[in-house]
């Protein structure tokens, strides 16, 4: 009777593929995995799905030409197969770069317990991040327009560059005159850079999303488009309504209050996992407040 059911299940099991599945397999498995749905993202977040829309629907007419056999047209796509390549990159070279700058944002290197520095080590002091909340919450009041980039991991000397270099130790008397109006150095952006103030005027990148709202000026989109590009926290003062706004890894909170500006910026203070606070709200109750614009 064993025997009989045993032969059984060998009949219907013989002809079953079993792989060996190996610890690299599950390895390779989840890196496709990562590696797709990152793509997926960044596809979804940016110009690039409407730009692929239309490479969709030149691929369905060229399907439509093999399907009805329209030589011609096959013909002359295979002699342009490069040309399209060429085209194609050209094309996404923005989006390109931005995905390799995002990728490099990781920085792998630095998260290895040998190099890494400590946790507990301090990006700026108390007194820097006092003097920034104090300055925006004056500036706020008079409805000065302000842009400040606190610098994180990612190095800003490209965008340092742009402006005048000061090299001076940040207080709030300097960054409300460095933002008072008819003032040399006030248009622009300030990057911060530990406990100092290491350029001013300087030029940001415009965020690109056709998504934001129209009554986002120029600092507004500026804010986006230097998160998009760093990982650095841009801090911004509307001179025409007063508010105050953050923006962080493409995303901004507007209408801040000064417990979440200060929250915000003791979590950028402390050297560690970074965590993109403008994707999750805080569990304190009053730092909820403030309208989020995101990438939908």
């Amino acid at each position: 009777m064993w025997n009989v059911i045993t032969r059984f299940i060998q009949s219907y099991t013989n002809a079953w593929y079993i792989p060996n599945i190996r610890l690299t397999d599950l390895v390779e498995i989840l890196i496709l995995f990562i590696l797709i749905y990152r793509i997926m993202v960044w596809i979804k977040n940016t110009k690039t799905w409407m730009l692929l829309r239309g490479f969709i629907v030149v691929g369905i007419f060229i399907l439509i030409a093999t399907v009805f056999q329209m030589h011609t047209i096959l013909y002359l796509v295979r002699a342009s197969l490069s040309i399209i390549a060429i085209a194609a990159v050209v094309v996404f070279q923005p989006e390109l770069r931005r995905a390799l700058e995002k990728l490099g944002e990781k920085n792998l290197l630095h998260n290895l317990p040998i190099i890494s520095r400590k946790q507990g080590d301090l990006r700026f002091s108390d007194t820097t991040l006092n003097s920034i909340v104090a300055a925006c919450k004056e500036m706020a009041k008079v409805k000065t327009g302000a842009l400040i980039v606190v610098e994180r991991a990612i190095r800003l000397t490209e965008y340092e560059s742009t402006g005048i270099v000061l090299d001076s130790r940040l207080s709030m008397q300097l960054l409300l005159n460095i933002f008072e109006n008819n003032t040399p150095l006030h248009d622009g952006a300030v990057i911060v850079r530990g406990d100092r103030i290491v350029s001013a005027t300087c030029y940001l990148p415009l965020t690109d999303n056709t998504l934001i709202s129209k009554d986002l000026g120029t600092r507004h989109r500026a804010a986006i488009g230097m998160s998009e590009v760093s990982d650095a926290l841009v801090i911004v003062v509307s001179e025409e309504t007063g508010h105050i706004s953050l923006a962080q890894q493409g995303i901004l909170k507007r209408d801040i209050n000064e417990e979440y500006l200060k929250h915000e910026l003791r979590i950028t203070q402390y050297i560690g996992p970074e965590r993109n606070s403008g994707k999750g709200e805080s569990h304190h109750p009053q730092l909820n407040r403030g309208k989020k614009f995101t990438r939908d």
